[in-house]
Parts: C-alpha cells; structure tokens; sequence
C-alpha cells in the first residue's frame, strides 16, 4: 500500500504549519528551561494517554490512570484503562530512548512488542530453566490422560508463575517487559483461529514498511509538516490492527527527532481531541493536514498555559511553607502534586513516609485543591 505525498507549498497548508511551527518552537524553548518543566513533562504523559482513549472513542478518567499506574486502583481496571496505561509505558520508553530510535526498524518493532518473539505471554523473560524438557512434556501428557483436570492445574501453575516473574521484575530483578500479543490474540494463535479474531491477509511488516517509506520524503520538509504528513499517512496505510495509537506518539518523536520539540516528547493527542472528527477523517487530504497542522498549534497553546498554571500553582505553594523548618515535608508534596494529575492520601503517604493521617494533614496546610468531588478515595491537585 502506497502513500503519495501531497504538495507541500499548497496555499492552503500555509498558515497551518507557520502557527504550528512557531507554537511548537515556543513550547520547546520553555518547556527546556522552566523550573516546573519535570513536572510538565510527568503530568503531559498521563494526559495524553488519557486524550489517546479519548480520540479513538473511549473515556478513560485520569485520576484512574494515575491510581492504576500507581497500583491503587479504587476499582477492577477496564479494558480502556489497560489500554491506555500500555500507552502511558510506550510514551514513558520513547522520553527514554534516544531521539529517532522509534522511527528505526528495531524500535517499531520493540513498540509493537515483536523483537526478537515473545519469551512469555506476559512480558516479562522467563527465569532459567523456566522451559520443560522433553520428559517434562511426556509425563504432562500421561498425567493428563490420568487426570481430567490436569490442563486446569497447567493454567495455574502458569499464572502463578507470570505473578512470580511480575514481583522480580517490581522487585528489581528482572528488566522492563516488553509489550505482548494482546490476550484475545495468544489465545487464538495456539487453537489455530487466528483468523476469526485477525485479518490473516494483513501483512503487518508490509505496512509498516510503506509508512517508513514516508520517513524520506517527510525528512525534506519543514519538521511541523513532515509530522503531519506521517501521521496522515498513519492514519491512511493503518499499519497495526492493534495499537493504532501507536501513530500519535510518533508524531512526538518525529518531532524530537527532528529537534522541532527536542525537550520531550509533544502529547499531540492533547491538541487532537480538540478538532472535529468530521475534520479529522476528512476525504479531502488537505483538510486531513490543515487539521492535525491545528492540532500541533493546539497542543503547544495547551502546552504553554500549563506550563504558566503550574508556575502559578508553585509560586502560591511555595509562599506557604515560606516560614517552615528545614526538615518538613511539605516541600517534597509540593514536588508530588506537581509531577501528578491527581495524588491520593495513599500515594502521598506512601512517598512520603506518612500516615494517611498525616498526610491529609500535610494536604489541607499546604491548601491544595480536592477536584474529585467524593466523599471517598478523593484526590487533590492542580488544576
């Protein structure tokens, strides 16, 4: 599948890509230098997984994904929730990597969690000797014959065993996973009925390879158009039949790669959710561009203005600890509702080493705001 470039001095796309570009300019310069810019870059990661959902038609709260990637969830994760914390680690693995990295083969292929296969269905390598050997095997296969249950007690001797690897990998023992076959699809594949679930005609590595196709000719104009045009062809060629909103985050590290936004990586879907879907899947590819060149004008004014709201936040914070003792911890909550959405009495307690007592109290001196609205599992923050 092939993906032709429009004309990149058409009238029509100029006044896009100048309020594109020199937001996008702006936004890098302060987001470099500002005292807050930590915190921008943490609370810029929640938001624009949460806006990912939003664009492809699912809610997912904030406040939840703060909570869940904080393993304090109030209640069973979604299916959305879970999705958008997967978008959350891939843009937390892009602000790690090296500018351009995503854009390689390798990297695409690290995102989409096809490197070198797959060691376990869960992510996470397999200890040493975690494999059975051959007689293993055979004495699983005479026991299943003996005992009807013998494939259920597998199943869990396996769960148990992904729950182990996930403890030493949080321990610190064992490397950062990477991302897996969905559920639905390492369940298919064994039964052979992939093709109920998947188009087995949709070549994966074809497609990916004709929107890398698109990298030279993006390279050759200006860095603000260049993205949009990657990302319309994204959206066209639909490389991924999972993880489609792979597309958005590489647009941030097209941009870094580029040194357009070399800071961090842009949270573009933040200025997307903004534009109207008629406007976004437009037939006409020049309004396609015009919209997403928008949307990167968007996200640098939303951008800005968070950067000067969490300045703001600070300066007032800041002026009321002024006469504290040097050993308090309201500095170190400062630092914490800057660099979250939303914190909870759990999670304050827990950085800080608190009570939750003590922490509803450090709360309420330091007069942060609940936003919530609930009379439990409430949560403060800056907004």
């Amino acid at each position: 599948m092939r993906y032709e470039t429009p004309d990149p001095l058409h009238p029509a796309l100029l006044p896009g890509l100048i309020a594109a570009e020199d937001g996008l300019a702006r936004l890098d310069e302060r987001a470099a230098r500002h005292a807050v810019a930590e915190g921008f870059r943490e609370r810029g990661q929640f938001f624009d997984a949460a806006a990912a959902l939003w664009v492809a038609g699912e809610l997912v709260h904030v406040e939840d994904l703060v909570l869940h990637d904080s393993h304090m969830d109030a209640r069973a994760p979604s299916h959305e929730l879970t999705i958008a914390h997967g978008v959350l680690r891939a843009r937390r693995r892009l602000e790690l990597a090296e500018p351009g990295w995503a854009l390689t083969l390798p990297g695409m292929n690290a995102l989409r969690g096809e490197q070198g296969g797959v060691a376990a269905d869960d992510g996470y390598p397999e200890p040493p000797n975690a494999r059975p050997s051959a007689d293993a095997v055979s004495e699983r296969a005479d026991d299943r014959d003996e005992n009807p249950l013998a494939d259920e007690f597998a199943e869990l001797d396996a769960a148990i065993a992904r729950s182990q690897r996930l403890l030493d990998f949080h321990a610190g023992s064992l490397p950062e996973p990477a991302p897996t076959l969905s559920a639905e699809r390492a369940v298919a594949e064994p039964t052979g009925q992939l093709g109920l679930l998947f188009d087995e005609e949709w070549d994966e590595g074809a497609r990916l390879d004709a929107w890398r196709g698109v990298l030279a000719a993006a390279d050759q104009l200006p860095a603000g158009l260049g993205a949009a045009i990657l990302f319309d062809a994204w959206e066209r060629i639909e490389p991924l039949r999972r993880q489609h909103w792979l597309g958005s985050l590489l647009v941030g590290a097209y941009l870094r790669y580029r040194g357009k936004v070399a800071s961090h990586v842009l949270a573009f879907n933040t200025g997307l959710k903004t534009i109207r879907h008629e406007r976004r899947r437009s037939k006409d590819r020049l309004t396609r561009l015009s919209a997403f060149l928008e949307a990167m004008a968007m996200t640098a004014d939303l951008g800005l203005k968070e950067l000067d709201r969490l300045s703001l936040a600070r300066t007032q914070m800041e002026m009321r600890i002024k006469d504290r003792r040097s050993n308090s911890n309201l500095p170190g909550l400062i630092d914490l509702v800057l660099s979250r959405p939303v914190v909870s009495t759990a999670m304050i307690a827990r950085h800080l080493g608190v009570t939750q007592r003590g922490a509803l109290n450090l709360v309420r001196e330091l007069g942060v705001r609940e936003i919530t609205g609930r009379g439990r599992y409430r949560g403060w923050g800056v907004i």
